[in-house]
């Protein structure tokens, strides 16, 4: 059974930095791609990052294009999400998703974690 937990996230001042990790289980990591999106309030769920296999190669929204960094650790079967210069609008819930690839395509819809709550304000 596919299973992502996030953590990482908090209440954080405009210009800082938070991490944000997802634990995945459940599946061979390294056949999915991984990738993280963002709710904020009262608004739909976009696409921040992912990062793609075998090759992880990384792609960005640009709403946040050069403020994050999505990673991968094959060892810990952990994706990441380094955020740096938050605003105030940076304010959502993040999702990490996964995606099991199938001969370089994504294959089926993808499964979700809970999502982890990032405020930023001062």
């Amino acid at each position: 059974q596919v299973q992502l937990v996030e953590s990482g996230g908090g209440l954080v001042q405009p210009g800082g930095s938070l991490r944000l990790s997802c634990a995945a289980s459940g599946f061979t990591f390294s056949t999915y791609s991984m990738s993280w999106y963002r709710q904020p309030p009262g608004k739909e769920r976009d696409l921040v990052a992912v990062i793609t296999i075998p090759s992880g190669a990384t792609n960005y929204a640009d709403s946040m294009k050069g403020r994050v960094t999505i990673s991968r650790d094959s060892n810990k079967n952990t994706v990441y999400l380094q955020m740096n210069s938050l605003k105030p609008e940076d304010t959502a819930v993040y999702y990490c998703k996964a995606r099991r690839m199938v001969a370089g395509q994504p294959a089926g819809l993808g499964t979700w974690g809970q999502g982890t709550q990032v405020t930023v304000s001062s």
